[in-house]
């Protein structure tokens, strides 16, 4: 009886599966896919590939359920926000996830280039691969940008300012391109509804596209081997290589190589998972408002490296660099593969190669922990928020407890840190007084220098005086001041301490 209902199960799927084909054809489009031969030594290192688009795919599917619940209005996207995080049954997982999957997507298609370009993956026959995987670059570093814009929050406002007076520097047609893109001259309604159309309709469908080319020029010209030194591409010869090669040791990807693959995306899946249910999702910060003119916003991980580079670039180079170096870069992308299309595969063959990277990278990985630190921005909140550490106070005279007062109110610890505690944008105050004599701590406050504005015009003789008393006391070992030898001489006359400032301020 088993048996019967069991052979009874098998023609019917049998059947359905054969009138399916027969109409649509659709096993016959899919088995060369899933069969495809690839290089037996393609393994760990080309996982990367098609966890990209595992993780596009989970951009797609939580895009659309997101995006029945968004309002792409301006003034109502941030409630709309809150109403997924609050209200909806694990709306903010559905967040958190779409925010986390768009990180590791972009991780995930950095480390698949730079694979790519180590292993001169690029060469003959596969330069347009390599061109069509410049643009998938390009295209989810756009998807990941609009993205952020439809927070809607502060950081997507002050990033579209930005974004707009880079747009407004190029010559002659600025202008107009600003207004393009927003939609009019200001940040407004139609500004959101722009990039609504751009993250939800074009960039997918663009990027959709670009992944349907990829995989078509992957089953054509087939997947690099791992590369040998003297394994030369010579593009009268290597095709005809390749192809025997494949013939005689290559595997089916479906499942030799495509079980990697799976255990892999898996993990990456569990790991996103995670990240998203303990982290939740990225934003909303604050509602939009150009008058918060203290606002500090940064960008979202994949842009900071762009965050600090415009942050310390010197103001006079900065629009010759921001209108020269995207097009240098996009046209050395993409006209790699047509320098060097052909010779040595091998890393070991192309120091060159290897060493242009490695300071790529670095420069780039340096770049974005200084912007996760921002140690250029004051903390704005510092004076009220980090008060002075009790440590600094013991044994300081009514003077340097003055000065002490002052240091805090005049909101120096937003740039200064004491004690750990407080800005990184100017020098600690930990051993000012070891570092800088009376004379130069009287120089530095009155008269600024650096990064440091002057505040000889903001304090008083008397408040410069107490400020100054109490950073002498600040030293390595955080002791006052009066068990430093010399010190009872200075506190028992403290009326030179007040003809030195005088004497200062006169220079």
């Amino acid at each position: 009886m088993f048996r019967t209902i069991k052979n009874i199960g098998i023609k019917m799927v049998g059947g359905l599966l054969g009138w399916t084909e027969s109409r649509s054809g659709v096993i016959t489009f899919v088995q060369p896919i899933l069969t495809h031969r690839v290089p037996r030594d393609a393994k760990w290192w080309y996982v990367f590939g098609s966890a990209s688009l595992m993780f596009f795919s989970i951009q797609v599917v939580t895009g659309i359920l997101l995006a029945t619940m968004y309002v792409p209005s301006a003034a109502e996207a941030y409630s709309s926000l809150q109403y997924i995080d609050q209200q909806v049954p694990f709306g903010w997982m559905l967040r958190a996830l779409h925010a986390w999957s768009s990180n590791a997507m972009i991780l995930m298609v950095v480390i698949h280039m730079s694979q790519v370009f180590l292993h001169a993956s690029f060469k003959f026959p596969r330069e347009l691969m390599w061109m069509v995987g410049v643009l998938l670059l390009f295209c989810t570093l756009a998807l990941a940008f609009t993205g952020q814009i439809m927070r809607w929050d502060q950081d997507a406002y002050w990033g579209l300012g930005i974004g707009a007076a880079i747009v407004d520097r190029v010559p002659m047609l600025g202008n107009q391109m600003r207004n393009v893109m927003l939609g009019g001259p200001y940040i407004g309604g139609a500004t959101l509804s722009r990039f609504f159309a751009l993250h939800v309709f074009v960039l997918p469908g663009l990027t959709i596209g670009l992944i349907g080319a990829h995989m078509a020029l992957i089953l054509k010209n087939g997947i690099s081997e791992m590369p040998k030194p003297g394994m030369v591409v010579d593009p009268k010869t290597y095709v005809a290589q390749y192809e025997e090669r494949i013939k005689k040791t290559g595997v089916a990807f479906m499942p030799d190589a495509a079980q990697r693959d799976m255990v892999f995306c898996g993990l990456m899946l569990i790991i996103v998972g995670l990240l998203a249910a303990y982290l939740g999702p990225v934003g909303p910060n604050g509602i939009p408002n150009p008058t918060i003119i203290d606002a500090n916003p940064r960008p979202d991980y994949a842009f900071l490296w762009i965050f600090t580079a415009m942050a310390l670039m010197p103001p006079q180079i900065e629009t010759a660099v921001l209108l020269i170096a995207p097009p240098i870069v996009v046209l050395a992308l993409l006209g790699l593969p047509l320098i060097s299309n052909r010779g040595e595969r091998a890393p070991s063959r192309r120091p060159g190669a290897v060493i242009a990277y490695v300071l790529i990278a670095t420069a780039l990985g340096t770049l974005t922990w200084l912007g996760v630190v921002s140690a250029w921005s004051p903390v704005m909140d510092a004076w009220t928020s980090m008060p002075t550490p009790p440590q600094y106070l013991v044994g300081r005279t009514p003077l340097e407890m003055q000065g002490a007062l002052v240091l805090q109110h005049s909101q120096c610890r937003n740039c200064h840190s004491l004690g750990g505690q407080g800005g990184l944008r100017g020098p600690n105050l930990d051993n000012v007084g070891s570092r800088k004599s009376w004379d130069q701590l009287v120089r530095q406050v009155q008269q600024g220098g650096g990064n440091m504005p002057a505040y000889g015009k903001n304090l008083s003789s008397a408040e410069t005086t107490a400020v100054v008393a109490f950073m002498t006391t600040l030293r390595n070992s955080g002791a006052p001041e009066s068990n430093i030898p010399g010190a009872m001489e200075r506190q028992s006359s403290p009326d030179q301490a007040p003809k030195a400032v005088a004497s200062e301020a006169g220079k």
